[in-house]
């Protein structure tokens, strides 16, 4: 079955398939009982599914992760949900230290196979506390899968196979995605897959220049190619979807071909997902004797404004993004 539907009620859709075929899966987490607090994500769920299995908890990020942790190794499939990313940080040893190492530490043996379910939640004037896309960060660590859903199918896809994942993994969805629409497909054959079966992808073949970006970034290089379209220039379009494990053939293939790689990225440029792209494009093609022209854009490297003006310069717009890429390389 086919349906068009917008990316948040596809996470909600996910979330249905999950507690219906799972029943050792619960979800726990702040504000999941409310109309507002996580969009229309969690919709109907509680009245579907009971408040005994989506657990609406007190404000305590550590203490909600350690449990779902604890229980991952009994067997359960729990989600946690983090309604803003900033905050997991007071998550971050039960995640870093205890979720991502039990597996090796206990030789295989057992696993915390968690899904740690986390909204970024920038704009609105909410300031530099509530803005932070801080993905890269958690790539840097060994042992937990990082996917970042961009379309309403692998928001759909990629939660339903976190959970059958012998692994932690990290669902990172974007609020300002939740309004786009897209067709999903939900009978899938994959579906009984874990999130390594996902990678890198093409999404828009082209010839002249290699657009790269994840998350909310590929709505943004899907509005750049068309404008870049208008002027003849033909763009090939990559969404990374899983950054850790990260898989950058696709990538290095169509720079092969282009010549010209461009980087989008709604973190930030030190240590980021953009540089480690290039870094290995750029390694993969050294010896050989192609010449490519690289280009990254960052947030800029200081915290969120917290007034309208300021964010209009702050976040990064489609027109922006191809005026830089026009007079970078064309």
């Amino acid at each position: 079955m086919k349906k068009k539907i917008t990316y948040a009620e596809a996470i909600n859709r996910a979330f249905q398939y999950i507690l219906k075929k799972f029943p050792e899966s619960f979800v726990i987490g702040q504000g999941l009982w409310s109309p507002w607090y996580v969009g229309s994500t969690m919709k109907n769920l509680p009245d579907l599914f009971g408040k005994k299995r989506i657990i609406d908890s007190p404000v305590s990020e550590a203490g909600v992760t350690s449990i779902a942790v604890g229980a991952s190794l009994h067997k359960m499939k729990p989600i946690v949900v983090h309604p803003r990313m900033d905050f997991m940080l007071l998550a971050t040893d039960a995640i870093i230290n205890q979720a991502s190492k039990w597996k090796f530490m206990l030789g295989g043996a057992n696993s915390p196979s968690v899904t740690i379910r986390s909204i970024i939640n920038r704009g609105g004037e909410q300031g530099a506390q509530h803005s932070q896309s801080l993905y890269s960060m958690f790539a840097n660590i060994p042992g937990i899968v990082l996917a970042l859903p961009s379309n309403p199918q692998d928001a759909y896809d990629f939660l339903i196979k976190s959970v059958q994942t012998n692994s932690t993994v990290i669902y990172i969805d974007d609020r300002w995605l939740y309004s786009e629409e897209g067709i999903v497909e939900f009978n899938k054959n994959n579906l009984h897959k874990n999130i390594f079966s996902e990678k890198a992808k093409i999404i828009k073949k082209g010839n002249d220049i290699t657009l790269i970006s994840l998350g909310y970034g590929v709505k943004i290089i899907k509005e750049v190619s068309k404008k870049l379209l208008k002027k003849k220039i033909s763009a090939e379009l990559i969404d990374l979807k899983i950054i850790n494990p990260l898989d950058a053939k696709s990538c290095i293939n169509s720079a092969k071909k282009t010549k010209k790689v461009f980087v989008l990225d709604y973190g930030w440029s030190n240590c980021g997902i953009s540089s480690e792209i290039i870094s290995q494009i750029a390694e993969k093609t050294y010896n050989s004797n192609i010449k490519i022209n690289y280009l990254k854009i960052t947030l800029p490297d200081y915290p969120a404004p917290t007034n309208k003006l300021n964010e209009k310069d702050y976040y990064i717009s489609s027109t922006k993004v191809c005026k830089k890429i026009i007079k970078h390389f064309f």
